[in-house]
């Protein structure tokens, strides 16, 4: 599977917004409200569906299944400006009733077909550690640690696998942000 720049960047930025909205300052988990809160601001938030895609994408969280990883890995591999439309795309992404109307809010925007595609590769690749995985260790190629990693890993279900992922992917970025790693 080939993984664009383009989302590959938007990919992490996308996992961060997530993950911010996951809980708050307490610790307390709190992503269904704030996914809520998040598609209540829609019309607000369509002023950016090109400028920050990741942050209005979020409101697609959890809205879409995959008929077609064939499909869906194709569209991954594209740049911004080759990107396919939405109507090429949503044969091979089934969208749950409650984001229907969402999605024609956004399709009435001059960039809604280009950002439902966004939307729906953003979540496809969110929901698929191994594709985080395997942009993660293209990113990182001269990774020390990835073996071992891998090792360890190999006793976890999935589900902490991929809270793995995602605690390797935040200290990575926070590193990025000029942090010291934690070890």
């Amino acid at each position: 599977m080939s993984i664009s720049p383009f989302f590959q960047h938007l990919r992490s930025a996308y996992e961060a917004e997530i993950d911010d909205l996951a809980s708050d300052s307490e610790g307390k988990h709190m992503l269904p409200k704030k996914l809520a809160e998040r598609r209540k601001e829609l019309g607000f938030l369509l002023s950016m569906l090109e400028l920050s895609p990741e942050m209005v994408a979020v409101v697609f969280h959890q809205s879409f299944r995959f008929k077609s990883t064939s499909a869906m890995n194709h569209l991954i591999s594209h740049e911004s400006e080759d990107l396919p439309g939405w109507d090429s795309i949503s044969d091979s992404v089934e969208v749950l009733p409650a984001a229907r109307p969402l999605i024609s809010q956004v399709l009435q925007q001059p960039a809604g077909a280009w950002f439902m595609s966004v939307a729906a590769a953003l979540e496809y690749m969110y929901g698929r550690p191994d594709s985080r995985a395997a942009a993660h260790s293209e990113d990182d190629e001269d990774h020390e640690d990835s073996d071992d990693d891998n090792r360890e890993d190999e006793g976890l279900d999935e589900d902490e696998r991929e809270a793995r992922v995602r605690e390797q992917e935040g200290a990575a970025w926070m590193v990025e942000q000029g942090f010291d790693h934690k070890d």
